[in-house]
């Protein structure tokens, strides 16, 4: 009964933790070492890469569909947020950040997107900041893309539009503080 928990159908899109959103395209019977699998081919057009999961090993991989409504508000709302910059290593905060893209969870994501971006304004980012940033953004904009029926450059923009809506709240009360002392 838990093997046919997920289902998916042809056409439906995917969240895969590892690599953002995808579609099935197929569903495939194919014999391999003897057992015969029923597989899930995924496609992912962004990274032109075409993934085969068995459908009982879906749920355990972490495949699941797009978020609710509920959850990509919530993922939006975490945007709005105050960025929350650790001041541990910058290896060890990577590694945190890369492990929260990976897990698929969508507010996490946005955790990461918030958490690394820059406005025009602000002090330059490091490049291994950068492709971080633009790794969980872009997993974020193509959720949203799928789930809104949209493309990912306008899903882009409109995150980017919440963050330097929420940069320019809390880098002006930043200032603030600074005139004050």
């Amino acid at each position: 009964m838990a093997a046919k928990a997920l289902s998916f159908d042809v056409g439906d899109y995917v969240v895969y933790p590892k690599h953002g959103v995808g579609r099935v395209v197929e569903l495939q019977r194919q014999e391999i070492a003897g057992a015969s699998l029923e597989l899930y081919v995924l496609r992912f057009e962004k990274e032109r890469m075409t993934l085969r999961v068995p459908t009982n090993k879906a749920e355990s991989v972490g495949m699941r569909k797009l978020s609710s409504d509920k959850t990509m508000r919530e993922a939006m709302e975490t945007l709005k947020g105050k960025p929350k910059v650790k001041r541990t290593m910058w290896s060890r905060r990577a590694q945190e950040y890369e492990a929260k893209i990976n897990s698929g969870d969508l507010v996490s994501i946005a955790e990461v997107t918030r958490d690394l971006f820059r406005a025009d304004d602000q002090p330059e980012q490091s490049y291994s900041e950068r492709q971080i940033f633009e790794a969980a953004a872009s997993r974020l904009a193509r959720e949203l893309a799928a789930m809104e029926q949209t493309d990912e450059p306008g899903a882009m923009k409109k995150i980017l539009e919440v963050l330097n809506k929420a940069a320019a709240i809390y880098n002006k009360a930043k200032a603030e503080l600074a005139a004050a002392e």
